[in-house]
């Protein structure tokens, strides 16, 4: 089955969980046994990347090691890094659109496009929008971040995604934000779209991912919360918030 005809199907059925690995943040062995525990309590999709600091050597044999321990898509998303995985489920064709850097919005796409059409790998086209405070992404990617009360700017990018083709909208406050993306930005932007809304960063508690998913989210993305002790009944709470 094609991922973006799976993600359909999820999408019908509620709400959609994402569980973000980094690569740089441990080995692939632990990133395998995360990824399986996220699948065991529910998650729907990996997706492996991360915003700086990652070596062709470590990404490529996380992807490997994740794909071996899961049956769920894993998909590459390719924020701020020069390494490239291909051997994934799916690629994220991410266009970080509030950048000021011609390279996040095109530039680097242009160059591995071709490659991407003739290993004929599932392309998901995502406009990617970084919300203060953005943290390290929003430094890297060189980005004029939307301020947290400009629900207007947002809904702007949001519908530029739409009417530029893309399949879907990204929302992201930062991996590590303290807060998640304001619910009243969600659900201006929700408002306006017509395509899936993809919710990142801040997401910690099942408080912060049941507000999120009230206000529009329909793919609520988490990724620190499995990086500290616990983790398993933190992400089953989360998972609890979206699904139930």
């Amino acid at each position: 089955m094609k991922i973006q005809n799976y993600i359909e199907e999820k999408l019908n059925q509620g709400a959609v969980h994402v569980t973000l690995i980094d690569p740089s943040r441990q080995t692939p062995d632990a990133a395998a046994r995360l990824t399986e525990t996220a699948q065991e309590v529910g998650s729907d999709l990996i997706f492996v990347g991360g915003a700086t600091g990652i070596t062709q050597h470590a990404l490529t044999e996380t992807a490997k090691a994740v794909k071996e321990r899961v049956s769920i898509p894993v998909l590459f998303f390719p924020t701020g890094t020069e390494s490239i995985s291909l051997n994934l489920d799916a690629f994220l064709f991410l266009s970080l659109l509030n950048s000021r850097n011609a390279q996040f919005f095109s530039g680097t796409q242009s160059r591995v496009a071709p490659v991407l059409k003739r290993l004929e790998i599932e392309i998901l086209s995502v406009g990617y929008i970084v919300v203060e405070p953005g943290m390290k992404l929003g430094e890297i990617g060189e980005i004029d971040l939307v301020a947290r009360d400009n629900f207007w700017q947002a809904v702007g990018y949001a519908l530029t995604a739409q009417f530029m083709g893309m399949s879907y909208v990204y929302l992201e406050a930062g991996n590590g934000a303290a807060q998640p993306v304001p619910a009243g930005m969600i659900r201006a932007v929700k408002r306006e779209i017509a395509v899936p809304l993809i919710i990142g960063g801040g997401i910690r508690t099942a408080i912060d991912a049941r507000r999120v998913r009230q206000a529009g989210a329909d793919i609520v993305v988490t990724g620190t919360v499995i990086e500290t002790a616990g983790y398993r009944e933190r992400l089953r709470s989360i998972l609890s918030a979206l699904k139930d």
